[in-house]
């Protein structure tokens, strides 16, 4: 018993003088967030150690400290389709919101809810539709690194659930590309990287002239010289087309025929619903009469700046894929 109590005191104290340092060192900051349905992770890899515990031989720091992962931004876009026949200079109809036809629930992957009450907004804070904001990686503008469903007021600006605050996303404070989409017009991606954290909030805004976008033409120039999204996706294959392969005037025709209470099939029947067919966002779906959207997209394709008068010409979506 006395051999065996000396050998573990010898071991101990062997241990105790060859103790092994932990010396304070940096880990570089890094980290990021991945989406699959309703599920999110998020991790970092650590940053700046931070020392806790010092003697003769021991040295002992945090190895890994999580990072804030949220960041704050106020994005601002302008959609072409509810600009086309303002009621107010400047801003986007809310007819969608006045009809009582914008869902409580958004129609992009993450399904967010909000309160109908928010909908009771008027004025310039009054919301025009759900949107899409996105953040894309600064090594590879293909890889999405978080999105989110949001709301967008008609003044331009986009906004969280509630109708009025700023966009709060998950995701570690760095450099992203900032993606802004629609569900009946075709995106946008800023052209440069932004920084975001969540102590300021960054205005990246889309309607501005100044503001650089990834691609060709990605926004339509509107006469007062803002910008604004590409309206007339209606079949949401990221491309405007009156004819020609896959064309949205075809999408149009098909909606009307198929819409509820159209029992005698007729093309000239108004489709009063929340629909990707209604490209002015006026709360009606018309393939042809009075303000129909057929001949809105005509028009829309008509007017692009690289077109020679070809009815068949497309507008292609400016995100890489």
């Amino acid at each position: 018993m006395n051999a065996l109590l000396t050998i573990l005191i010898s071991l101990i104290f062997a241990l105790y003088t060859q103790a092994q340092t932990i010396e304070k060192f940096s880990i570089d900051s890094g980290g990021a967030s991945a989406t699959v349905g309703n599920i999110s992770l998020l991790y970092t890899i650590g940053e700046v150690n931070i020392q806790e515990l010092s003697t003769t031989t021991i040295r002992v720091s945090e190895g890994f400290i999580n990072a804030n992962m949220k960041i704050k931004i106020n994005p601002k876009l302008f959609l072409q389709g509810p600009l086309l026949s303002p009621g107010t200079s400047g801003l986007m109809n809310d007819n969608l919101r006045q009809n009582i036809l914008l869902p409580t629930t958004s129609p992009y992957a993450d399904a967010a809810t909000c309160n109908a009450s928010v909908f009771s907004i008027t004025g310039n804070n009054a919301i025009v539709d759900w949107v899409w904001v996105e953040l894309r990686s600064a090594n590879d503008n293909t890889k999405r690194i978080n999105g989110k469903s949001a709301l967008l007021q008609r003044d331009g600006d986009v906004v969280g659930v509630d109708g009025l605050s700023n966009l709060i996303m998950e995701a570690a404070p760095t450099n992203y590309y900032v993606v802004v989409n629609h569900r009946n017009h075709l995106g946008a991606m800023s052209a440069a990287t932004i920084g975001l954290n969540e102590t300021t909030t960054s205005i990246v805004d889309f309607t501005n002239s100044s503001f650089s976008t990834y691609g060709t033409t990605a926004q339509v120039v509107l006469d007062s010289g803002s910008k604004a999204l590409w309206a007339g996706d209606v079949n949401g294959n990221n491309q405007v087309r009156y004819l020609g392969p896959s064309n949205d005037s075809a999408s149009l025709k098909t909606i009307v025929l198929g819409a509820p209470g159209n029992t005698s099939g007729g093309n000239y029947f108004p489709y009063a619903a929340y629909n990707l067919g209604d490209i002015n966002l006026n709360g009606v779906v018309r393939y042809l009469g009075p303000g129909n959207d057929k001949g809105i997209l005509k028009n829309i394709i008509l007017n692009h700046p690289s077109n020679s008068n070809s009815n068949y010409y497309p507008i292609t979506e400016q995100i890489p894929n």
